[in-house]
């Protein structure tokens, strides 16, 4: 992982909406899709998560 992307996954909070669940990191749309190991997050009763790779922060929005 270069350390600008790591800086931008430090510090990201990445706003998701049902649409997208089941919520996976990283987002295959992201730029970063390939920096680890793809991991489910359960998002859907809490309304947010952590991915314990890359500690980026997702809110669920609707």
């Amino acid at each position: 992982m270069s350390a600008e992307a790591a800086q931008q996954t430090r510090i990201s909070v990445v706003k998701v909406s049902r649409e997208q669940l089941p919520l996976s990191c990283p987002l295959p749309e992201e730029e970063v899709w390939n920096l680890h190991p793809r991991v489910y997050l359960p998002i859907a009763n809490s309304g947010e998560a952590v991915c314990p790779y890359c500690s980026t922060h997702y809110l669920l929005i609707d």
